[in-house]
């Protein structure tokens, strides 16, 4: 099967230009659904990687016991408490009634234990709200009652793929291709399957990305993978250039921290270096 290979000529041709004139908000607004007693620092990462998408706000919803150093952790993102450890209906309910207007929700780092019903139900009611979302970890689950023709984007690691569609995948790339691009055609879904080499499909068209290195196995980069892609969402990039614009730049800050670091990296080292990146495709619109 025909696939693409990732390059940054992604960035030249989707990534938007700023208006001159543009005002807070018009660039961008992202919500992060996630953490847990176990994982605060999923959903921090992936506020961190949409930031560094360039997005005007980040808007955090964690349980509100992890609330008070999350927040102390950064003075940059919106923080929301929600009631319960767990995303329970009620969490759902008070989250819809609070949430302001967003362009696109990452749903799912560090979440345990959300049934699936609840899940569906919240989905299904921000794709109502015309955003564009990103399920990642904990929001991966077989079952999901999505909105057809609205397409999600899914970042599983094999693991998590398996856990979605029943498949395992073997280790060779590129026989990971016609597999992945099978399910996401029978999802109406994009997939970014995130691995030693992503694959990025929407059921037709497929990338292959080769950037990253093996220190990027550490915990949280797909985190920041997951928020970067609801950033390049919420600029209004596609879903399936989007997935694959984030993989490439995941992986070109990571192969960056891992030269001065080795295999000493965090998922931190990725924020500024994610920056540097991408404000090299930075562009203005005169008015």
């Amino acid at each position: 099967m025909s696939f693409k290979e990732t390059s940054e000529n992604l960035f030249a041709e989707h990534l938007p230009r700023r208006r001159e004139d543009s005002r807070k908000g018009e660039n961008g607004r992202v919500l992060v659904v996630g953490g847990s007693r176990t994982y605060h620092g999923a959903p921090f990462h992936s506020a961190k990687g949409a930031q560094a998408a360039g997005v005007d706000l980040v808007y955090l919803a964690l349980p509100s016991p992890i609330v008070s150093p999350i927040r102390s952790m950064s003075a940059d993102l919106i923080v929301y408490p929600l009631p319960d450890y767990k995303f329970t209906s009620g969490c759902a309910r008070r989250l819809l009634k609070w949430l302001p207007m967003v362009d696109a929700a990452v749903v799912g780092p560090g979440l345990e234990g959300v049934r699936v019903e609840v899940l569906s139900e919240f989905i299904r009611n921000l794709q109502l709200k015309k955003v564009k979302v990103v399920l990642d970890a904990g929001a991966i689950q077989r079952g999901l009652n999505l909105l057809p023709g609205s397409r999600v984007v899914f970042t599983p690691h094999a693991g998590e793929f398996m856990r979605l569609t029943g498949v395992e995948l073997p280790n060779v790339i590129e026989d990971r291709v016609p597999l992945v691009a099978r399910e996401a055609k029978k999802l109406g879904a994009v997939i970014l399957e995130k691995g030693h080499g992503d694959v990025i499909s929407d059921g037709e068209t497929t990338y292959v990305n080769h950037t990253g290195r093996a220190a990027m196995t550490v915990g949280g980069t797909g985190d920041v993978l997951a928020g970067l892609t609801a950033g390049f969402l919420a600029l209004g990039v596609g879903e399936l250039q989007a997935a694959a614009m984030a993989a490439y730049a995941n992986g070109v800050a990571g192969k960056s921290a891992w030269s001065e670091f080795g295999n000493r990296i965090t998922a931190s080292d990725l924020y500024e270096r994610l920056r540097v990146f991408l404000g090299r495709f930075d562009r203005e619109d005169k008015t």
